[in-house]
């Protein structure tokens, strides 16, 4: 099972993040728990300076924007 993070304070890019990470989870067929992160000190913590940010099993993707969808399948895949 993967472990996909969504670090964000929950803003539309943030809620955007959220539901492209899931359609292209489910189109991929993957069995996936969605963490969304919302603490600030846990998402410095962890590097981000901008947000959003994808972390996949531990290790961030992406920071600062929205991927495509192509572009998340294969990130997560």
């Amino acid at each position: 099972m993967k472990k996909i993070e969504v670090l964000g304070t929950g803003c539309p890019k943030c809620v955007k993040l959220a539901n492209a990470v899931c359609q292209a989870a489910d189109e991929l067929g993957l069995e996936y728990e969605l963490e969304k992160v919302t603490d600030i000190k846990a998402i410095v913590g962890r590097g981000v300076m901008m947000t959003p940010a994808l972390a996949v099993d531990g290790k961030v993707k992406v920071v600062g924007r929205v991927p495509d969808l192509d572009e998340l399948k294969t990130l997560i895949g």
